[in-house]
C-alpha cells in the first residue's frame, strides 16, 4: 500500500492525491497535523533522502521561525527536532511507495508516472 504523508489543506498534497484518484492508486493518507510525525517514519525519510531534501525552506513555516531557529538547522540531528517541533517544515508530500519506488519527497508527476507503471 502506498503511504502519502502530508497537510491536508496544503495545496501540493491536495494536486497529489488528486493525481493519484485519477490513476486509481489505492493509498492511505497520514495527516501530520491531526495525527503527528511518525518518528520512525521520520528517521527513515532522513536516512534515504537527507535532511536537506525533507526541510522546506522555501515555505511560511521556515521564513516565520526566528533567525536562531533557522541557523540551528545544520544536520540530520537539529533537523529532525525542527521538523518534530514543525511539522510544517516537511516537504509535502513524503510518500512512501512500498518496494516500487521507495521514498519520494514533493509532487513530481513525471517521476510519479514512472513509479505507477
Amino acid at each position: 500500500m502506498t503511504l502519502v504523508y502530508g497537510i491536508t489543506n496544503c495545496d501540493t498534497v491536495k494536486r497529489a492525491r488528486a493525481w493519484l484518484g485519477e490513476r486509481d492508486v489505492a493509498y492511505q493518507f497520514h495527516d501530520f497535523k491531526k495525527m503527528g510525525v511518525p518518528e520512525v517514519e521520520l528517521d527513515r525519510w532522513l536516512a534515504e533522502r537527507g535532511w536537506e531534501e525533507l526541510v522546506n525552506r522555501r515555505g511560511t513555516t521556515w521564513r516565520k521561525l526566528d533567525d536562531a531557529e533557522r541557523a540551528a538547522v545544520v544536520d540530520a540531528p537539529t533537523a529532525r527536532a525542527a521538523l518534530l517541533a514543525h511539522p510544517s517544515l516537511i516537504k509535502r508530500p513524503v510518500v512512501n511507495w512500498g518496494p516500487r519506488g521507495g521514498v519520494t519527497t514533493g509532487f513530481d508527476p513525471t517521476q510519479w508516472d514512472r513509479l505507477v507503471v
